[in-house]
């Protein structure tokens, strides 16, 4: 895999750019998680400093906006500190790159339907005009889409600094040593989280468990978890699992509302406190309840600060646990947050992500 800093001369060069826009936004269109636009400028600045001509292209899923970035450019212009020019279709970046007037960004690249299809000639559109591609959108990796994949094929490509820098620390945490790994999965979406767990079964000494993925296990196990929220198919997802495995830590006790479990328990809290205060390596994606409302946001909160005060190296990742880190001014405490929530997990799940093969990370 070529980075880019293996790109050579960049003066003048035009610059095909997939960054990652896909941020929560408020009912009265403020953008309410800045993260991962903020994450985006060191390869944006590095780009623009060296002279390069970059047309960036990203989707954005928040209905707020109609899925469109049209009414946040104000605030994208004050996030990346630059003036951002707005293209709202593909067949508009010839003529902007012959006028070329600073860094410009598409509309939504989901709005054409060859995107999610990876259609070869949505990806033709794309690429006109470009003399390279720079990915540095790792949230999307595990996307086959045409500006992640097909037109990695048509341009030479490189590598962003994000994309370098996951790559990094997330095959760090697959390849470091067994003892004093500790794995925290909680949230919802079994179906990219029990993939992970079973690869790091043998590869960790204890994995913790919380939230809807708890609830999979804990009903699997043959307890009644009342009308608490579990995955329809999380019997097939756990087949093959050892579900008694002493690395596997399940709660203990709950918060539990109209039936329903809502958050771990007091006891659970401290023996997951007490287990994450002797780990040398801490990785974490997903709340361990319904963080959102504050009656159940304490075993977040709690196992949040028990990392923090950890002396472990702490990876966390997934947009729900940045937002609740993040919600607790605890986000600067920890070494390395991912930007990526299902691309996370499918890496550490050992899957091959298409938007890496582009790259030739695999070869």
């Amino acid at each position: 895999m070529k980075t880019l800093r293996e790109a050579g001369e960049l003066k003048d060069k035009q610059v095909l750019l997939r960054v990652d826009f896909d941020i929560p936004v408020s009912d009265k269109g403020q953008i309410e998680e800045a993260f991962r636009i903020k994450k985006q400028k060191e390869t944006l600045d590095y780009l623009v400093d060296h002279g390069a001509k970059v047309v960036m292209v990203a989707h954005i899923s928040d209905e707020s906006v109609g899925q469109s970035f049209s009414a946040l450019m104000p605030q994208l212009h004050i996030l990346l500190g630059y003036e951002v020019n707005f293209l709202k279709t593909a067949p508009e970046i010839g003529l902007y790159l012959e006028n070329y007037a600073g860094p410009a960004l598409l509309d939504n690249v989901r709005q054409n339907d060859g995107e999610k299809k990876n259609d070869p000639e949505f990806a033709k559109q794309l690429a006109v005009g470009f003399d390279l591609y720079v990915n540095n959108a790792f949230a999307v990796c595990h996307r086959d889409h045409a500006s992640v994949s097909a037109v990695a094929k048509l341009l030479p490509s490189y590598a962003g600094f994000i994309i370098e820098e996951e790559v990094a620390h997330l095959s760090g945490i697959i390849n470091s040593p067994k003892e004093g790994k500790v794995i925290v999965i909680g949230g919802a979406k079994a179906e990219s989280k029990i993939p992970v767990i079973k690869n790091f079964l043998g590869k960790a000494d204890k994995i913790l468990i919380g939230g809807v993925v708890a609830n999979d296990i804990l009903k699997e196990r043959g307890m009644d978890i009342g009308a608490s929220i579990a995955d329809e198919n999380s019997k097939e997802l756990l087949a093959g699992l050892d579900l008694n495995s002493p690395v596997l830590i399940l709660p203990k006790d709950f918060v539990i509302s109209e039936t329903k479990i809502l958050d771990i328990g007091p006891e659970t809290e401290k023996e997951y406190s007490e287990i994450l205060g002797g780990a040398s390596m801490i990785i974490w994606n997903g709340p361990m309840g319904m963080f959102e409302k504050p009656d159940f946001a304490h075993g977040t909160k709690v196992v949040a600060e028990a990392m923090v005060a950890s002396k472990a190296k702490k990876i966390i990742g997934g947009g729900d646990t940045i937002t609740a880190v993040d919600g607790l001014g605890l986000l600067g405490k920890f070494d390395f947050v991912s930007t990526g929530g299902g691309a996370m997990l499918a890496f550490l799940a050992g899957e091959k992500l298409p938007g890496l093969e582009a790259l030739e990370y695999y070869n």
